[in-house]
């Protein structure tokens, strides 16, 4: 395998639609809240809205060397792992190549923010700060989250409110009229989370008994099989149990054949939750997870 190919598997490519759809959503309020409340004055920023996106991918993909590098190093992959290869685990990059192409993106994502922090302050490093610390720390440093039951409070916050809330602070900064943009992005920002969160949860069902074996706590290793399925679920269900409220704060949300689309992707899910065997079958599941997140927010969009 080429050094080329096995950074690109390192970087996990179907993982970052969490980020981007964070964005884009954060996107999607201001830009509903610009066309139906000109007196505001909101005035959204493509090339602002951009290097976000920039530079939340970076911050991921820096996250996901780290946990390539860090898993490996703590024995927490092996060679029964059931998901994509691991570059380190297997031997096609070294711990060390792996967390400097870590360490090189979190760089990146530091570039693409410094317009950001010239737009709107210190606020937003105080947003990447943290968000760059729990990238390493998501599997590193004296107590990583993942191993201990709380990587999907890492996502629900990272990717979900901290993304969302973030780029709506880019886009506007913050006055007092904003407070009922801000209850909306929170409440998105809950949305984006929870199918962020559902991503995460299928793949700690498909790899729980390995978790286990290798003393990687997962949630889905503290609650068992049966029930972490139950708490997908739940992440699943989540956005369309708040859509009542969406609608409330967020303008023009209404029902339209798109909507079709992530609700037979979502149906789909629930039935293969239930059927699903936890072996490498669940990648595929782990694959419509992540189509039915864009899906979503495509169809909130219109």
């Amino acid at each position: 395998m080429s050094h080329i190919k096995s950074v690109f598997l390192a970087a996990r490519p179907k993982t970052l639609p969490a980020g981007l759809v964070a964005v884009w959503a954060g996107w999607l309020v201001v830009t509903k809240y610009a066309a139906h409340f000109p007196e505001l004055n909101l005035k959204p920023s493509v090339p602002l809205a951009i290097l976000t996106a920039l530079s939340c991918v970076c911050i991921q993909i820096a996250c996901n060397f780290f946990n390539d590098a860090l898993d490996a190093e703590n024995g927490k992959d092996t060679a029964r792992r059931l998901g994509p290869k691991r570059m380190t685990a297997g031997g096609q990059m070294s711990a060390r190549a792996v967390k400097l192409w870590g360490c090189t993106f979190a760089a990146l994502a530091v570039v693409f923010g410094l317009p950001l922090v010239l737009a709107q302050g210190w606020v937003v490093v105080a947003i990447g700060v943290p968000s760059l610390f729990f990238a390493y720390a998501y599997t590193g440093g004296p107590y990583p989250l993942a191993y201990h039951g709380l990587g999907e409070l890492f996502v629900m916050l990272f990717f979900g409110l901290v993304a969302v809330t973030g780029t709506v602070f880019v886009q506007a900064g913050w006055q007092p009229d904003f407070g009922m943009m801000y209850c909306c992005a929170s409440l998105v920002g809950v949305v984006c989370g929870a199918l962020s969160c559902l991503l995460i949860e299928v793949n700690n069902i498909r790899d729980r008994e390995e978790d286990e074996r290798t003393g990687k706590r997962t949630l889905a290793v503290r609650l068992g099989d049966s029930r972490a399925r139950g708490l997908a679920m739940a992440f699943l269900l989540v956005p369309y149990a708040t859509m009542r409220q969406v609608s409330f704060f967020l303008p023009s949300v209404h029902w339209h054949l798109l909507w079709c689309a992530p609700i037979l992707v979502g149906g789909l899910i629930l039935l293969k939750l239930h059927t699903t065997p936890s072996d490498r079958r669940m990648n595929t599941l782990l694959a419509l997870s992540a189509l039915h997140m864009v899906l979503y927010i495509a169809a909130l969009s219109l």
